[in-house]
This record gives C-alpha cells, sequence and structure tokens, in this order.
C-alpha cells in the first residue's frame, strides 16, 4: 500500500492551455517581445538619468530637523561637514598667527554664500586648535550632494581657502566623505559588469546544454532586463527610484532569468529524450517546470514586500523595482520561451552531447547516499551552518568606521594629524541641536556637561544664528556611526527631550537612530507576515504543511549563516582586506541587512522550490519517499548549482562596483546563494525529507479546504518516523 496521500500529478491545466496559446501564437507572441526589447534598449539610456540618490526619512525627527537645518542655512543637517586642517610654519603657533587662517575661512565664506565654515575666529573655542598648538581646523558644511561624485562646492571651498593662506602655511582636508572617496570613485559600470556576469552565465550554460540551446537563456535575460527597465523608467514618472535598482535589475535580473530558463529548457530536453513530439515537449515543460518557475516568481515578490512597506521611499522603491524583475522574468519564460522552443528549439539543440532520458548519475548518487547517511548528513549540515552563522551575534549595524575608510592619501593623513593633536574622532560626525537663539548659550552650557561630549560650537553671527534660530555643533568625544557609538546622540536627544527652546537634534548620528528606527522597528512583524504568505503559498504547491514549514525554517537558517558570514567577511576583516583592498568595515550600513534579507529570502527559496517541486511530482507518481528524493535531486542538483553559479557570478560583477555598499551587498547576495545550494538544499533538504518520512506528505482535510484544494486521497496522519 502506498504511503502518498495523493497521487495526482503536479501539472497546471492553466499553464498547459498558456503552453497551447502560445505555440498558435508564436510568432504574434515573438514580434511583441521583441518590440518591447527594442523600446527597453531605448529606454536603458534614459532611465539612468531619472535615478535618485537620496534617504529621505520622512516624518523621523533627525531627518526633518535636517530639512530645517538646510532650508536656514542652505548647507549642513544630514550631511557630514568636510575637514579644513590648517598647519601653520614650523616654530609659529596658531595663537600667534589666528588672523590670517581666520582671512583665509572668511575669503572662502564671501566666495560662495553656499558654504558655512565654523572654525575658531568664529567660535572662540579652544578645542579647535591641536594639543600642539601647530594646528587649528574647521567645520565645512555645504549642500547636500547625491550620486557618487565628489563635492564641487567643498572642494572649489579648499582652493580657496589655500590660495588665501601665506606662503608655508599648509592646508589639508578630510572628513567621512573624503575618507570614503580616499580610493577609486570609478568602477566599471552596470553594463560592463552585466556583460561579465554574463560571460561567466554562457559559460556554465554551455557545460550544462552542451549545445547552441546555452543562448536562448541569455536571449530571455536581455528581453527580462530590458523590459523591466522599460517598466521602471515608466515608474520614475510617478515616483522616486533609488540608483540601486540599476545594479539589482542587471544583474539579479541576470541570473532570475537564466534561471528560470535553464528550468523550463531542462524539462522541454528532458521530456524530449522521452519521445515526446516537440510540441507535448513544450507543452509539458510549461506545465511542469513552467509551474515552479510561477512559484519562484512570487515567492521573490513575496520576500520584497519587506522593503515595500518600509516608510523609506527609497528602500520602498528598490522593493517595487526589485518586485519587477522577477515577475518580468516569469512572464518571459512562460511565453517567449516556449515561443521559441516551439520554432527553433530543436534546431539550436545541437550538438546533443548531453542526454537528458535520466537523471544525472552524479546526483542519484548522491542522493542515495545522503539517504542511507541522513542522520549524519543533517549533523553535518546543521554544524556546518552553525560555525558560519556565529558571528552574527556581534553584528553591528551602521555606517563604515573612519578606520576602515581610506587608510593611505591625504584625507587619511589629515585625520590621523587631527587624533595625534588630540582632537576627538568624532569631529567626523558633529550633533547639529537646533536651538531658538534666544536660549542657544543654556542649550550649549548643558550639552557641554553631558557625557560623551567633547565640546559645543556656538558660532557667532550668520555663521551659527539665522531667522532667529541657531544651530549649535557638538562634537562627540568618538564618532557617531553605528548601533555600538550612538550612545552620545541618544544622551542628547534624552537631555533636551520636551524643552521648548529646541527645535530638533540632526547629524549622521541623530539620521543613522531615524534609519534603524524606520528600517526595523516593524521589521518582527512584516517578517511574520512575509513568513506566513510564503509558508501558505508553499502549502498550496506542495500540498503539504511540513514540507512548507521546513521551507520557511530552512530559509531562516541559510539568512542566519549568510549574515553571520558577511559579519565575519566585512565587519571584522577576514578576507576583505585580501580580497578588495578594503579593512573591517566595523559595521554593516543600516540598510543592508533588511536589503539582503528581502532578495535573498525570495532568491534562495528558488531552489528550495525546484527541487521539492520536482520531488512532489516523483513522489507522487512513485508513491516512495526514498525514489522520490533520489529521482527529483538527480534531475535537479545539477541545475540547482547551476543556477546558483550563474546568480554568484553575476553579483561577482556587482562586486566590481566602486561604492563599497554595493560590494557589501553583492557579496552578502553571492555568498547566500552560494550556501544556500550547497550545505542547505543539496545536504540539509534531501537530509530532513528522508528523516521525516511519511511526516513530509501530511496535508489535512481542513487544511486542502482552507486552501482551496481538493481534499487529498489519504489524508490519515502518518506514522511517526521509526
Amino acid at each position: 500500500m502506498t504511503d502518498r496521500p495523493d497521487a495526482r500529478p503536479s501539472h497546471s491545466a492553466a499553464l498547459a492551455r498558456l503552453a497551447g496559446f502560445v505555440l498558435h501564437h508564436r510568432r504574434v507572441v515573438i514580434v511583441l517581445w521583441l518590440v518591447a526589447l527594442v523600446a527597453g534598449g531605448a529606454a536603458a539610456g534614459q532611465v539612468s538619468k531619472r535615478f535618485t540618490f537620496d534617504f529621505s526619512l520622512p516624518g523621523q525627527p533627525g531627518y526633518e530637523t535636517a530639512l530645517r537645518v538646510t532650508a536656514h542655512y542652505g548647507n549642513g543637517g544630514g550631511q557630514p561637514p568636510a575637514i579644513e586642517v590648517v598647519t601653520v610654519p614650523p616654530g609659529q603657533t596658531v595663537a600667534g598667527d589666528a588672523a590670517p587662517i581666520a582671512a583665509a575661512f572668511q575669503r572662502a565664506r564671501v566666495s560662495d554664500h553656499r558654504v558655512r565654515i565654523v572654525d575658531l575666529a568664529v567660535t572662540g573655542d579652544r578645542q579647535f586648535v591641536t594639543a600642539d598648538g601647530g594646528s587649528t581646523y574647521a567645520l565645512l558644511f555645504t549642500p547636500i550632494v547625491h550620486g557618487f561624485g565628489g563635492d564641487q562646492v567643498a572642494e572649489r571651498a579648499t582652493r580657496t581657502i589655500r590660495a588665501a593662506l601665506p606662503a608655508g602655511y599648509r592646508l589639508g582636508t578630510t572628513g567621512l566623505s573624503a575618507l570614503e572617496s580616499g580610493g577609486s570613485t570609478k568602477g566599471p559600470g552596470v553594463l560592463v559588469e552585466t556583460m561579465f556576469g554574463a560571460a561567466g552565465a554562457l559559460a556554465v550554460l554551455l557545460f550544462v546544454f552542451a549545445s547552441f540551446l546555452a543562448l536562448l537563456p541569455l536571449l530571455i535575460a536581455a528581453v527580462s532586463i530590458l523590459t523591466t527597465l522599460l517598466v521602471i523608467l515608466g515608474l520614475t514618472y510617478i515616483t522616486q527610484v533609488s540608483f540601486v535598482v540599476q545594479f539589482l535589475v542587471a544583474l539579479v535580473g541576470l541570473g532570475v532569468a537564466i534561471d528560470y530558463s535553464l528550468l523550463l529548457v531542462t524539462r522541454w530536453r528532458e521530456e524530449r529524450a522521452h519521445g515526446a513530439d516537440n510540441a507535448t515537449a513544450v507543452t509539458t515543460a510549461v506545465a511542469t517546470a513552467g509551474r515552479a518557475v510561477m512559484l519562484s516568481g512570487v515567492t521573490v515578490a513575496i520576500g520584497l514586500v519587506a522593503l515595500v512597506v518600509l516608510p523609506v521611499p527609497a528602500l520602498r522603491s528598490v522593493g517595487i523595482g526589485g518586485m519587477l524583475i522577477p515577475l518580468v522574468s516569469v512572464g518571459v519564460t512562460l511565453t517567449l520561451l516556449p515561443a521559441l522552443l516551439g520554432g527553433i528549439g530543436p534546431r539550436f539543440d545541437w550538438p546533443r552531447v548531453r542526454k537528458e532520458n535520466q537523471a544525472s548519475r552524479a546526483w542519484a548518487a548522491w542522493a542515495r547516499g545522503v539517504v542511507r547517511h541522513r542522520w549524519l548528513a543533517a549533523g553535518v549540515g546543521v554544524a556546518a551552518l552553525a560555525v558560519v552563522t556565529a558571528p552574527i551575534f556581534s553584528l553591528t549595524v551602521g555606517e563604515t568606521s573612519a578606520s576602515a575608510l581610506a587608510r593611505t592619501g591625504p584625507a587619511h593623513d589629515s585625520y590621523d594629524q587631527l587624533l595625534a593633536g588630540g582632537v576627538p574622532s568624532g569631529v567626523l560626525t558633529p550633533i547639529e541641536v537646533l536651538v531658538r537663539t534666544r536660549s542657544a548659550p543654556e542649550v550649549r552650557d548643558r550639552l557641554a556637561g553631558l557625557p560623551g561630549i567633547a565640546t559645543v560650537a556656538l558660532a557667532s553671527g550668520r555663521t551659527g544664528s539665522r531667522g532667529g534660530l541657531t544651530d549649535l555643533i557638538a562634537i562627540p568625544s568618538a564618532e557617531t556611526v553605528n548601533s555600538a557609538s550612538l550612545a552620545p546622540v541618544r544622551t542628547v536627544r534624552a537631555s533636551l527631550a520636551g524643552d521648548p527652546a529646541v527645535i530638533g537634534v540632526t547629524g549622521v548620528g541623530a539620521i543613522e537612530l531615524d534609519y534603524s528606527h524606520a528600517v526595523f522597528g516593524q521589521f518582527p512583524l512584516m517578517f511574520a507576515i512575509i513568513a506566513l504568505a510564503t509558508f501558505l503559498l508553499l502549502a498550496r504547491a506542495f500540498r503539504s504543511i511540513v514540507l512548507a514549514a521546513k521551507a520557511v525554517l530552512l530559509n531562516l537558517v541559510s539568512l542566519g549563516a549568510t549574515f553571520g558570514l558577511l559579519t565575519w567577511f566585512w565587519q571584522e576583516g577576514h578576507g576583505s582586506q585580501a580580497l578588495f583592498g578594503i579593512p573591517a568595515t566595523g559595521a554593516i550600513t543600516f540598510w543592508l541587512p533588511l536589503m539582503i534579507f528581502a532578495f535573498l529570502f525570495g532568491l534562495s527559496m528558488d531552489y528550495e522550490v525546484f527541487i521539492l517541486t520536482r520531488v512532489r511530482e516523483e513522489y507522487d507518481r512513485t508513491g516512495s519517499t526514498t525514489s522520490a528524493i533520489v529521482e527529483g535531486l538527480g534531475r535537479t542538483g545539477r541545475l540547482v548549482t547551476s543556477a546558483a553559479l550563474i546568480l554568484f557570478l553575476a553579483f561577482a560583477s556587482l562586486a566590481s562596483a566602486p561604492n563599497t555598499d554595493i560590494k557589501v551587498l553583492a557579496t552578502g547576495l553571492g555568498a547566500g546563494i552560494l550556501l544556500d545550494a550547497t550545505i542547505v538544499r543539496a545536504l540539509l533538504v534531501p537530509a530532513l525529507v528522508s528523516l521525516l518520512g511519511r511526516w513530509n506528505w501530511w496535508f489535512p482535510r481542513r487544511a486542502a479546504r482552507a486552501l482551496r484544494l481538493p481534499e487529498p486521497v489519504d489524508a490519515r496522519e502518518p506514522a511517526p518516523v521509526g
């Protein structure tokens, strides 16, 4: 007697009808997608000009205060200042030569009213002079700069100051922005990165298909990417779209579209190898593999809901743009690809070096070994993931620390000079406190007595006060760039809370707190909703409560391992220096963990769907869990590892971008994909399915009715695994 609850084949009648329609009208379908391809190519040149670089936080106190500061002064607020360091000639002191330095800074103010310079002359604060008396610094506030380019206003002000200083005086510039740009600010570009990723994908596809069919997935990817960019161009006229979207559309789109094509073409070849005519092979492939493709696309889109619901417009646009990637790829894969296979497919399948009439011997042997030693396999998998996950407990969220920015160059030298002169590292991240002018001295005195605050500058004249408001500059004792160093900002906010004279607190640290609140405040609820939606979707697709729950749980384990590896590699610096020349960052930028979670949750679930959809199909056919595992992994093992390698190569191309945050995003996604496809899906999934036995197929009648599915043939409670 079989232990299967339902012996129905895992085919989709709706998808079979879609395949029939496409085959009947394949020329029309091809022409329509070619039109989209051409239009998307034209749109690609325009959409890059419409991306935005700001990460606004409407309604958050630090961000709203930053807007007030910028509106009042035309600068400051959310952007850290440049720091101009003037060193007098040997044998002289700043105290004895203050006049020419003050005159040079005043020349810069007069030459460009967009800048605001807070220095010794306008504050009278001796903290603006180094301990040896040989150097002084000034905070140079400029208008907000978006994008990868330098701050042109700051650069012109620096040239003006240098030209105005007497002979023998040295001027250096540092600050967070200057340290960040200590390396190259130019990368190969999105197009070149995509071409690198495509070249790697082609090599993998040639290995998988060993025929001209390797070119079809690349064509599907090109149509998917350019069509997505066409849709996003329209989206930019409705709302702002972050610059990050261009990287994700090009490289995530490349990987996802090729993955989906790889699954469908492999199944088409398998059906033809079993003797089916071409039309029947296309229809069966769409009805079976196409079902897994559609399920995968929806799963990826569900994961990105985490970004769409955030009160951060830039991340919301990434979520919307990201959802378009898999959905468009699914549409192209289920329509254009069958149309091409129905026509030129057989001619492109040459030379037919690799056959698909039987499962991969190597992967089938691997599956039998895992089933035979399932307890050992599960133990090894869990132990490996535990080791990789362990560093996650020291994960720090925030901006990259100054010590991990430029280690050489003029900006680094000036920063070291300040530190050696007793200037606190908090000079990189001053806290701006906007107050009513009449109460400014009182508030300054209160701030100066707070722990973690080195000094509070009250600038005279229009540098400090305008229109009845004053911008106090509190310099922390240490830089406030991540969750481990924000105590001074929290202290300032708490001490001034409820004071009617205080408009608000802003600066890098304050906005960091805003992001943490906006991004992570509702995360547990968002995750619960996403996990529940994914569970219900998979339970309906697999017709199994246990398999759906296991898939969600393994995704969490895989994500934990990815963040552990990210912490170890980037935050602690074990490999980032050797591979990228970037030392330990000390923190992971606040927006990256959620973005990696949102994309990786769906992308890694792809492989679970690919494997278990086929395992479910084989179980329906044979009624044997062991046979289903062996045949299912034998049929999908090579496909999953190839698909993962293609995505990894796409993310490796993305890691060549000059921006450190993009590198961290790329390595996080790439490492997560490899971990998931190897330890999780190739080892833990078959081991756990084997261990659970008949429990895998438990699907009570109540669950079937709730999910609007026909009741299973045999929904008896399964016996425990012996």
